[in-house]
């Protein structure tokens, strides 16, 4: 029980990611356009330019993720919280 409430609460997590990136938005929610999306993706990272692009998605989206905390944080003092 507890693996399958893990195994929820990462694909939750994962979804709202895709959200987060405007995928949903920027696609229409073409399930068939993301699907072949994340296929492109898989498909890079099986390949010769793995640790690459891993290290390029992963820093862009670190920026992303302090970008947002600083936004809100920001957001935070405007309100005067």
């Amino acid at each position: 029980m507890v693996e399958r409430r893990a195994r929820t609460k990462t694909l939750i997590e994962l979804g709202g990611l895709v959200v987060k990136a405007g995928l949903v938005d920027l696609t229409d929610d073409d399930r068939a356009a993301l699907y072949g999306a994340f296929l492109s993706i898989a498909g890079k990272l099986q390949g010769d330019e793995r640790t690459n692009a891993l290290a390029l998605w992963k820093r862009r989206g670190k920026r992303a993720f302090e970008a947002e905390q600083e936004a809100l944080k920001d957001e935070g003092q405007a309100d005067g919280r």
